[in-house]
Formats: C-alpha cells, structure tokens, sequence
C-alpha cells in the first residue's frame, strides 16, 4: 500500500564546524545560499510537496534558528530541542520519534539542496516509497550531477535500488543526498545515545530493505564556505 509522507524530520543540531567562519556566528541552517537560508531552502520544497508538518531539532545557537523559524507558515514547525546534548544524525531522529509519529516521515538535512530535473525529486521519492519493501528508501546523487563534493561515495545500487554500502578501500558511484523516506520500524531497538544514522542505514541494507532513487537534476553539496559560491553559480545557471 502507498503511503504519501505529511510530516518530515529536518536535522539542523549540528555544529557546523567545516562552514566557518561563516558559523561562528550562527547556525548553519541559516547561512544564506543565494539569498535564502539553508533551512529554507528545505523548507519551501517540502511545503511545495504538501508535507503538513516539520519537526527540527535544534542545538547550536538554537535561539537563532528558533527565532528564524517563528516566521514559516509553511510546513508547521515542531521543535525538538537537544540544547543540552548533542545526539547526531541516528540519535536525533531517534529522540524525535514521540513528535513524529508512527507512520513513515521524510528526513532531511538542513542543508540538503539541489535543482530539480524534470519532475520535483521529492514527489519521486514518495511516489516510490514501498513500505511493504523497505525500511528506507535514500535519495541519491552522482559525482557527475553534484557541486561540491569529493568524497567516495556512499553506496552502490543494485537494478532492483537495493543499495549497498561502499568498503572502506572501494569507491561507489552514488553518494547520499540528504533526503529519505525512513519508517519508524527502523529504529526498534535502536540506541538511546548519540549515534550516526549509518548505522541504522547498513542494519537495513543487511536485510534487504535499504533502498535507493537516483537524484534526477543536480545536487549541491554545500559543507564549505567555498561551496556556497558554487552552489549559487549552479542556481544561477539552472535559472538561465
């Protein structure tokens, strides 16, 4: 049976360290990419995907991004707030579960960015989401459809979109793009600390039900005070 997503977490705690100096002084969430904070920029697009409600955990300057928030209409924002520990990607989510809910929800980074292809990428991963298959399903870009990044990869896709995760030595095709659809029953029995979501993410890919969707336009890794430059030529062009 299709489930369509109405709420999403956004994963906005985090301290920011690559981006300074520009965090210094604020969030991440809220350094400006062509005109826009980050977050808004995530916002918008699950608004414009008709997704109803956005839980965000705060942590880091969390007054600031607390403020900034009190002026979306769209999506509603609950926050989670993880002012006294950190609790990472897999931990904050984990600890968001209760104003989630117990239905499959978007995940998000608050920096996660990108110029859609022909069809919104969002309304593609919901369209394909099977919850009857997978306990995630993973949007992905290419090195070849990307700005900013230079890592290895994350993950190779099978013909079926069951994904594996890259060894340590390989390099893999197709890295995460910062936006999932993850089921609650993911996180059964996982840990009540901080921890990384890979971690549940490779217990998934183990019993077949981590899956993938490839990124159709182009991504924008946005993790540098460099990369904001980058992403805002990419924007630039793609509105040309």
């Amino acid at each position: 049976m299709k489930v369509t997503p109405r709420t999403a977490m956004v994963l906005a705690a985090g301290l920011g360290e690559r981006m300074r100096p520009l965090t210094a002084t604020m969030p991440k969430p809220l350094v400006k990419v062509a005109g826009k904070a980050l977050i808004d920029h995530v916002l918008d697009r699950l608004a414009a995907a008709d997704v109803a409600r956005a839980v965000v955990n705060v942590h880091y300057r969390a007054d600031q991004l607390e403020q900034h928030l009190r002026t979306r209409k769209r999506p509603q924002i609950v926050l989670s707030d993880e002012r006294g520990r950190l609790l990472g990607t897999g931990g904050g989510v984990a600890n968001a579960l209760p104003l989630i809910g117990d239905t499959p929800f978007l995940l998000m980074n608050s920096d996660s960015i990108w110029v859609d292809g022909v069809r919104p990428n969002l309304t593609r991963l919901i369209e394909a989401f099977d919850p009857a298959s997978m306990d995630a399903l993973l949007l992905l870009a290419t090195a070849t459809a990307s700005t900013g990044y230079t890592g290895r990869g994350d993950f190779f896709m099978a013909p079926d979109g069951r994904l594996r995760a890259r060894a340590e030595r390989e390099i893999a095709p197709f890295v995460y793009a910062g936006a999932a659809i993850l089921t609650p029953a993911l996180f059964k029995d996982a840990p009540r600390e901080e921890f990384p979501l890979t971690l549940l993410f490779n217990r998934a890919a183990e019993a077949g039900r981590l899956y993938g969707l490839r990124l159709d336009g182009l991504w924008m890794h946005v993790g540098t005070p460099e990369a904001v430059g980058a992403a805002e030529a990419a924007i630039a062009a793609s509105a040309g």
